[in-house]
């Protein structure tokens, strides 16, 4: 095996994942794949093109040229615009259409990675261009096609698959951004604690400390007398973190206490992705 030690855990789950979703949409007939999933705007089909058009271009295909319809109320900037492109180009694919062109990528981007000897800090290309290097943009796929998969089971009611080694990418990638929920965008008090209790298939008992200058850090060590403390369990904290659930919809499944608008401003400022 030629890739990188630090790159084979994101090469791993993303294949797991891959093959999870394959295995899904794979007996699925044509009008099961229009399902509506919790990732906004988008069904069956939709994020099933994504996870192809995503990796066609992680394997340096050429985007498609292609105009967006004017009346996708969910596409709202340039970045959800460029994920857009590779949806609706597929729109109208039909599901034999679907599952092959899903077949043949998982076979090319497998390929890929076994051949990959690249160093993790190569830096290649990300979305709109933007320059990445090659663990964040695997790190960023593993996590991306792992979040869809649970789109797709939510969606086709086969749930599962939460404790995955893609669920564990996830994990570290959600919480590498709960600094910033806390301390940027919901402007805790300085000097503060916050404490994020995380119960089911996957658990952790996590603080994010704010500083005097209103700098988050990430703590394993617990908080004596936090300002606040959430305590969800891992599903609820992935769809909230995902933007796949308002917080008013899973009120009942998240235990607050501490400071009552402290805590409204984390949830209502708890997804971290476009």
């Amino acid at each position: 095996m030629s890739l990188h030690p630090t790159l084979q855990p994101y090469a791993d789950a993303w294949t797991h994942s891959v093959e999870a979703i394959s295995e899904l949409v794979q007996p699925l007939v044509e009008g099961e794949w229009n399902r509506r999933t919790p990732c906004p705007g988008w069904s069956v089909r939709d994020v099933v093109s994504h996870v192809i058009g995503m990796d066609c271009e992680a394997l340096g295909d050429p985007r498609p040229i292609h105009s967006l319809p004017r009346d996708l109320f969910h596409v709202t900037n340039e970045h959800q615009r460029y994920m857009e492109m590779q949806v609706d180009v597929r729109r109208h694919h039909t599901a034999p259409e679907m599952t092959s062109e899903l077949e043949y990528t998982v076979i090319r981007r497998n390929r890929q990675l076994r051949n990959e000897s690249r160093d993790p800090g190569t830096k290649v290309r990300g979305p709109l261009g933007a320059e990445q290097t090659l663990e964040e943009s695997m790190r960023y796929r593993a996590f991306d096609i792992w979040v869809h998969e649970q789109d797709l089971r939510a969606a086709l009611g086969r749930p599962g698959n939460l404790d995955s080694p893609g669920a564990h990418v996830a994990r570290d990638y959600l919480l590498d951004a709960l600094p910033g929920v806390v301390a940027e965008k919901t402007d805790a008090p300085r000097s503060s604690a916050i404490v994020f209790d995380v119960h089911g298939p996957v658990e952790f008992l996590r603080t994010i400390r704010v500083d005097i200058q209103g700098r988050g850090t990430l703590e394993t060590a617990p908080a004596l007398g936090p300002a606040a403390a959430l305590t969800l369990d891992w599903e609820t904290y992935v769809r909230l973190a995902c933007g796949r659930v308002a917080p008013e919809a899973v009120a009942d499944r998240v235990k607050t206490e501490g400071e009552p608008d402290l805590t409204a401003a984390i949830l209502r400022n708890f997804t971290v992705t476009q």
